[in-house]
């Protein structure tokens, strides 16, 4: 399967101990399929068994969540931190509040998280957690109880030097409050031990827009480098509607482009001529559905398939709600349409057949590990702000985003150069990222 037998062996076990972690099995092929080339020039690796250790969590942490809804039944769900790599620093990755969490998407997350980190330039390690539980439709006496819960548990395993979780899906900036506040009064410390805070209490300006940002400023530098052009009179569309794709559409409509569809998980709505985001905004600050769009704008299309948004037409299309959302279908019609650039805000989101389909049809493709690095790179920074006791302008914060996104772009192109194809940007970032996390490990020895 990969040119490396090493690898293969490696791959295979992780099959047979791991059947039905689909999710899981999903990233590390994808990964090891990126970073061949590479293993097989430097021995160090399998002599170090490196892979070995680095596919295997350092610590995985699961637990019940019981508590309370308003009418005094208790509900119990299933916690997780996974705390999978540290080599480059405390572990760090965001929480996932959804039905859909399992420990196959958690280690996949947290797998990620080690590369993408490595990608920032920032001493951070990897790390992912959260719950199946459904923040949808709940009062905030409900959230604030089960992150009350959460945390109770979660607390003994966290610290601002030891693991640094922040917000991820249904996690947002009331999550982060309740899981804080509760961390602060069960410890009596007020630390940076979560990112993603309210600015009245820790927070960094920036840090909400972050993600979104990060993903228009990295696919800028790709369109710039590959295409010589960017974002202006470019027809977009963005896959979800939650915080990364809303401040996605919001910095591409700033850089002149026109965001025509967006999504939830019901399904999308189509605008040739161009949606009011800000209205898309107040719509989920509400926490209402997106089909709520077309009753002030009648005229505007909407469609019950949020998958089927990859057949609008547009220049650049931007994943940004969950993996697997972009399949080989999706990609055969976004490339059938002209689409030029799909730079990806959410975690892998788009199959391996899909991401293959778009290389081979020299469409620029930007992956997760790079493309959406913007918000833990900016949780790093909120780190440095909290140890400092500093409080940076959102203009200091977004030109240093923008600066570590460059710097992103520039170090994958120059790996994938070296290694004879430039446009692969996938083997680019994986490798880049490898590389780090691999001489940090042989420098540490066997821990």
């Amino acid at each position: 399967m990969f040119k490396s037998s090493y690898l293969n062996t490696i791959f295979q076990e992780i099959i047979d101990k791991n059947p039905n972690q689909t999710e899981f099995i999903q990233s590390v092929n994808a990964f090891f399929e990126a970073i061949a080339d590479y293993v097989e020039k430097d021995e160090r690796i399998e002599k170090n068994a490196i892979i070995e250790r680095l596919v295997v969590p350092e610590r995985i942490i699961q637990f019940r969540v019981p508590w309370v809804d308003d009418q005094n039944k208790i509900h119990v769900n299933c916690g997780y931190r996974v705390e999978y790599n540290s080599a480059l620093g405390p572990y760090k990755g965001g929480l996932r509040f959804h039905p859909s969490v399992n420990l196959s998407i958690m280690k996949f997350l947290g797998f990620e998280q080690i590369f993408k980190n490595a990608l920032t330039g920032l001493p951070l390690g990897g790390g992912k957690g959260g719950a199946d539980f459904n923040p949808k439709g709940k009062s905030d006496g409900e959230i604030m109880r089960f992150c009350q819960s959460f945390m109770a548990e979660l607390y003994r395993h966290i610290g601002p030097n030891t693991d640094i979780p922040a917000g991820d899906i249904g996690v947002g900036n009331r999550e982060i409050g309740y899981l804080f506040g509760y961390y602060k009064k069960l410890q009596n410390e007020f630390s940076g031990v979560l990112t993603g805070k309210g600015i009245s209490y820790g927070g960094s300006l920036a840090r909400k827009e972050a993600t979104g940002y990060g993903l228009c400023y990295f696919t800028t530098f790709a369109l710039n480098h590959f295409k010589q052009t960017d974002f202006n009179n470019k027809k977009v569309v963005i896959s979800g509607s939650g915080n990364v794709a809303i401040y996605a559409a919001l910095k591409a409509i700033a850089l002149g482009a026109k965001v025509v569809a967006m999504s939830d998980s019901d399904g999308y709505i189509y605008d040739p001529e161009g949606l009011d985001v800000t209205y898309i905004q107040k719509i989920k600050e509400e926490r209402k559905r997106i089909v709520e769009y077309t009753y002030k704008f009648p005229n505007v299309k909407y469609q019950n398939n949020s998958k089927q948004i990859w057949e609008v037409p547009c220049d650049i299309a931007l994943p940004c709600a969950t993996q697997n959302e972009l399949d080989l279908q999706g990609a055969k019609s976004l490339v059938a349409n002209g689409v030029i650039a799909v730079c990806e805000g959410a975690n892998m989101p788009t199959t391996i057949e899909a991401i293959k389909y778009l290389q081979e049809n020299k469409v620029i493709f930007g992956p997760c590990i790079a493309a959406n690095a913007g918000g833990v790179a900016t949780s790093g920074l909120e780190m440095a702000q909290n140890a400092t006791f500093s409080s940076w302008s959102f203009q200091e914060v977004d030109e240093k985003l923008r600066n570590i996104m460059q710097n992103i772009f520039s170090t994958i192109l120059s790996t994938a150069m070296q290694f004879n194809n430039p446009y692969d940007l996938v083997k680019g970032a994986n490798i880049a990222s490898f590389i780090k996390v691999n001489e940090a490990m042989l420098a540490l020895g066997l821990i």
